[in-house]
């Protein structure tokens, strides 16, 4: 008797989740942790993007540490990281490179617009049309710059310090895409 409930005891401990491993936003399972260039990052928080009532994709932030303020996140130093991963059906090539347009004109000044478009234009050949389940990672990687990877094949980079901050700018900026994507992001409800 003893014994069988040792085993049954031993086997429910089993089965009882020890700790959470993956957060879940709209059925993604989004990892607490990731390693990325040597160096464990942590999620800082995740959303969904939406547009005219449908959502577009899960939004992730991966920071070093954690922090819920925007100049901190974009001005931190060491490895990041954007998870995107689609829920829409399809959104196309044009669609991206419109929102990245967007997004950098809305969050910068138009000198700074101005300095940051070649290196933006060469970001926007890196992207494919995207269906549901895709994902994007956009990371930046100090010794590489900001690397774009989709479905886990590496697209390429855009070399330097200056543009991953500008790119985090889109979700974490004034003027963000999605308000509510950017509190979440920020580690908020």
């Amino acid at each position: 008797m003893n014994i069988r409930l040792n085993y049954a005891s031993l086997l429910l401990l089993f089965f009882l989740p020890i700790g959470s491993h993956a957060q879940e936003v709209a059925g993604v399972n989004v990892p607490e942790q990731i390693t990325l260039a040597n160096t464990t990052l942590t999620l800082n928080g995740a959303g969904i993007r939406s547009k005219f009532f449908f959502d577009i994709y899960v939004g992730a932030l991966y920071l070093p540490e954690k922090t819920k303020d925007a100049e901190t996140a974009i001005d931190m130093p060491g490895p990041k990281r954007v998870l995107m991963h689609f829920l829409y059906k399809e959104v196309s090539q044009e669609k991206l490179v419109e929102g990245w347009n967007d997004g950098f004109k809305n969050n910068h000044s138009r000198e700074q617009f101005k300095a940051l478009e070649p290196k933006l234009d060469a970001f926007n050949q890196l992207f494919i049309t995207v269906k549901r389940g895709d994902q994007i990672t956009l990371d930046y990687l100090p010794e590489t710059g900001t690397r774009v990877t989709i479905n886990g094949q590496t697209k390429g980079s855009i070399p330097g310090a200056e543009f991953y901050p500008a790119l985090l700018r889109v979700w974490l900026g004034e003027e963000p895409a999605d308000s509510d994507l950017k509190e979440a992001m920020l580690g908020g409800e």
